[in-house]
C-alpha cells in the first residue's frame, strides 16, 4: 500500500531521481534515515550494465541492514532508461527494519516512477540479487524450458516446491487443509500480478487431477469484476484494486473466494474450502505477495465499487452504535411498540 509508513523522499532526493532517470547514474542505494528516504550511495556507469553489476551492487549489501537499490540497465522504454528495483532484506536484520522497508517499498517506487522499473527483485542472500541470480530470475519469468536441478533448487527457496510435478502424488495434508499442487502457468500469472504486469488472475481446481490451475487473466476493470464471477462454480480470484484513499493513489491486491452456494457439488465445496488457506500461505509466504484484504462472496453482484472500498478501508467504530441503549418512544407513535413482551405474539404492523 502506498505511503503506508508516511516516509517519503526529500526534495533533494527527487532531484537526484530526475538525473538518474536521464542516465546520469548506474546505481542508487536508497536507505531510510530519520524517517526519510535518502541516497546512501551512488555510482556512475563505467562499462556495460552487466560488467558494472556485481562490482557495483554486491559491495553495498550489508548483512544486517535492509536497503533498496535502483540499478540502471542500458535498455530504454517509452519513458526513458529501464531500471531494476532490488529490495534487499537479509535474514539477520531486525524484524522492525524488515517491516519498515517492506511497507515503504511502494512509496519509493512511486517517487522514482514505476514506469521506469522493468524488474523487481527481492533478496535475502547475495546469490538472490547477484548478476547470476538476476539472470536466473529472468529465466524463471519466461520459463521457456524446464529448469536444471540447480536452478530448481534456487527456485524452491521462493516458492516452496510449488512448481514440482503437478500430479495427484504431490498433494499433502496441512493443519489448515489440503495443499494441492499449483500449476506452473498459475504461479507465473501470480508473479506477473505481483509485479503489476497483470491486474486479474482467476484460479480453479482441476477436480480430476486435484491440481490448482490457471483459469483466467483477462484485463479487468472494477466495473467488469462481477462478470468474472461464475454463477455455477467456485473460483479463487486475485484482483489489483486501483483506487484513491485519503488523497493517495493506491494499488492493492484483493483476494476473493467465490462460492455460489448449493449449485456446486459437496465435493467441490469441500475441496475449495480446504485448499484456500494452503493456497494463501504459498502466495503470501513464498511468492511474497501482499494481499490487503480477503473476501468471501457467493454472488458477483456483491462486488460494487462501494462494497470493495468499504472492505479494504472499513470505517472505524462502524458498529459502536449497536451497543447503545435503544431510545424509548417519542411523541405520538400510534399503536407501534419497539419492544414486545416475551409472551406476546407477533402481529403485522401494516
Amino acid at each position: 500500500m502506498s505511503h503506508q509508513t508516511g516516509i517519503q523522499a526529500s526534495a533533494s532526493v527527487k532531484d537526484i531521481f530526475v538525473g538518474a532517470r536521464n542516465g546520469q547514474y548506474r546505481l542508487l542505494k536508497i536507505v531510510i534515515d530519520n524517517e526519510q528516504l535518502i541516497v546512501g550511495s551512488s555510482r556512475r556507469p563505467v562499462g556495460s550494465w552487466e560488467k558494472d553489476y556485481d562490482a557495483f551492487v554486491l559491495p553495498l549489501l550489508e548483512d544486517k541492514q535492509p536497503c533498496y537499490i535502483l540499478y540502471r540497465l542500458d535498455s530504454q522504454n517509452a519513458q526513458g532508461y529501464e531500471w531494476i528495483f532490488i529490495a534487499w532484506s537479509p535474514d539477520h536484520s531486525p524484524v522492525r527494519q524488515k517491516m519498515l522497508y517492506a511497507a515503504t517499498r511502494a512509496t519509493l517506487k512511486k517517487e522514482f516512477g514505476g514506469g521506469h522499473i522493468k524488474d523487481e527483485v527481492f533478496g535475502t542472500v547475495q546469490d538472490d540479487v547477484s548478476l547470476n541470480g538476476y539472470k536466473k530470475y529472468l529465466i524463471s519469468q519466461s520459463s521457456p524450458a524446464p529448469l536444471t536441478a540447480a536452478e530448481e533448487e534456487l527456485r524452491q527457496i521462493k516458492i516452496n516446491e510449488v512448481q514440482t510435478d503437478v500430479g495427484v502424488d504431490t498433494k499433502h495434508q496441512t493443519l489448515q487443509g489440503v495443499a494441492f499442487p499449483i500449476a506452473k502457468e498459475a504461479i507465473q500469472a501470480l508473479e506477473k500480478l505481483k509485479n503489476k504486469k497483470l491486474n486479474y488472475v482467476q484460479l480453479q481446481i482441476d477436480m480430476k487431477n486435484e491440481t490448482i490451475i490457471l483459469a483466467n487473466t483477462l484485463h479487468t476493470e472494477l466495473k467488469d469484476l462481477p462478470k468474472r464471477i461464475p454463477k455455477d462454480a467456485a473460483r479463487y480470484h486475485f484482483f489489483l484494486y486501483k483506487h484513491a484513499h485519503e488523497g493517495d493513489y493506491l494499488e492493492s491486491i484483493v483476494f476473493i473466494y467465490s462460492m455460489p452456494g448449493y449449485t456446486c457439488s459437496i465435493r467441490e465445496r469441500m475441496l475449495y474450502s480446504s485448499c484456500k488457506s494452503p493456497l494463501l500461505e504459498i502466495v503470501e509466504g513464498q511468492l511474497w505477495m501482499q494481499i490487503i484484504r480477503k473476501i468471501e462472496i457467493d454472488n458477483g453482484d456483491e462486488l460494487t465499487a462501494d462494497f470493495l472500498y468499504e472492505e479494504v478501508h472499513p470505517k472505524q467504530h462502524a458498529h459502536k452504535q449497536s451497543f447503545a441503549k435503544p431510545k424509548g418512544p417519542a411523541g405520538k407513535r400510534g399503536i407501534r411498540r419497539l419492544i414486545r413482551g416475551p409472551a406476546e405474539t407477533e402481529t403485522p404492523s401494516d
